[in-house]
């Protein structure tokens, strides 16, 4: 356990990871100071009193004494103040930094463009299946420094590529980098390698590489190397088989995809990087077998929310890029018309990579949000709406037997929502009125 007594610490960013960081270090005996650009943050009104807060612009001044700076996810490394704050030495980490410095039990940490928090749910259901006092947190939404208020015998880190950029005394037994597409590029000038050199982090001090086979970009940057374990689709250490429908571990079958409940090619390869993850930490393999059997997956994940005459809509709002959307396109098999509901903060992505995915004459582009008119631009004749619930009220009138309605907006919802579980939200209840 360090020591920060004496030590002048500012936390940037309130919330619920800034208000766990304040927690942290109050039970440290130190007393932080708090900074948030934003001049009602979230649970400002639960803050201890005796912490000092400046909210509404940086404090240049404060930032300048300081001796450690905890900088939430949602603050950008590239911001003036911290690059000044950078390079008079202050140290600047993050939240999962300061867990990983007081855990000496088994972790792993799971990243990737997406699914991740469907592996890393996975991963805990196998572990309580095999009734071990496992604990998950992170990019999932449980501040990770909650969880040291118990003892676990096993950590399951979800990250995001922020969390990892200020994260350096990672030590964990299994990692994986599940796969790699544009993503956050309003975070990262240098494009897409930038991206993945912030991921490729996960992997410095890992005992177990988990690669995505058929995805060169999730390798350490070396290249494949004697730490490294694969998963993929008809390749692989762990593989699909999508000739005989089959799971197969060093090409020994395990279990037919049909006695599970997922559905689709990407959640199958989730599944098998879950359970790769959990044979590296010798949870028992019963246990993993039994939960892939039982397992129905995260709400908001490709989830066929609502079925009536023939119609069939599908909540995928979690698809916040591109690479994701794609993934659920390539799932369909559409015998009337799909209508796929595009739209929100792309955060600077280019759709172009989309166009083949959406070019079958059958798909109906409908597109809202503060990205609508450049998806909207993919294909002639596409609709564009200002909100998405415009957009489905009008074509909820058009539905016949064999269409489906996809919500995969490939884009963030924060332009019109507070979340994507709040678009899901609004999408089921839309789908279960007018469905």
């Amino acid at each position: 356990m360090i020591n920060y007594k004496g030590k002048k610490v500012i936390i940037i960013g309130l919330g619920k990871t800034g208000l766990s960081c304040v927690n942290f270090f109050l039970s440290r005996d130190v007393i932080p100071l708090v900074i948030d650009t934003r001049v009602m943050p979230p649970d400002n009104n639960i803050l201890p009193t005796e912490v000092y807060c400046h909210y509404g612009s940086w404090n240049i001044k404060l930032l300048m004494t300081s001796d450690l700076i905890v900088v939430s996810p949602g603050v950008s490394l590239n911001t003036t103040e911290l690059k000044m704050a950078a390079n008079k030495g202050i140290e600047i980490i993050s939240d999962i930094e300061l867990f990983c410095r007081e855990i000496h039990k088994p972790i792993i940490a799971i990243t990737g463009s997406n699914g991740k928090s469907t592996v890393a749910t996975l991963v805990l259901e196998m572990a309580k299946t095999a009734n071990w006092n496992a604990a998950i947190g992170g990019n999932i939404g449980i501040p990770v420094l909650t969880l040291l208020t118990k003892d676990f015998d096993l950590y399951i880190l979800e990250l995001s590529s922020f969390q990892l950029e200020t994260t350096i005394s990672l030590k964990s037994s299994a990692s994986t980098i599940l796969n790699i597409t544009e993503d956050h590029m309003d975070r990262y000038p240098g494009g897409i390698q930038q991206y993945r050199e912030a991921k490729l982090r996960i992997y410095t001090n890992t005992k177990v590489c988990i690669i995505n086979q058929q995805d060169k970009q999730t390798w350490p940057l070396l290249g494949y190397d004697s730490r490294c374990i694969s998963f993929g689709i008809n390749s692989g250490d762990y593989q699909l088989d999508t000739f005989y429908q089959k799971i197969r571990i060093k090409g020994q079958p395990i279990i037919n995809t049909s006695e599970i409940k997922l559905i689709g090619q990407h959640n199958y390869l989730n599944l098998i990087a879950a359970l790769a993850l959990a044979d590296a930490v010798n949870i028992p393999y019963k246990s993993s077998l039994s939960t892939l059997t039982k397992y129905t997956g995260l709400p908001h994940r490709y989830q066929l929310v609502h079925e009536k005459f023939g119609i069939q809509w599908i909540n995928d709002s979690k698809s916040t890029n591109i690479g994701s959307t794609k993934a659920a396109l390539k799932e369909l098999q559409i015998t009337g018309t799909l209508y796929l509901l595009l739209g929100g903060d792309g955060k600077l992505a280019n759709f172009s990579s989309l166009k083949p995915y959406v070019s079958a004459k059958n798909i109906k582009l409908c597109c809202f949000g503060y990205n609508g008119y450049q998806l909207a631009q993919l294909k002639p004749n596409s609709l564009l709406f200002n909100t998405m619930e415009e957009c489905i009220r009008t074509i909820s009138y058009k539905l016949k037997s064999g269409d489906i309605i996809l919500l995969s907006p490939a884009c963030s919802s924060l332009d019109q929502f507070s979340n994507f579980e709040q678009r899901g939200e609004k999408f089921n209840q839309l789908a279960k009125e007018l469905g």
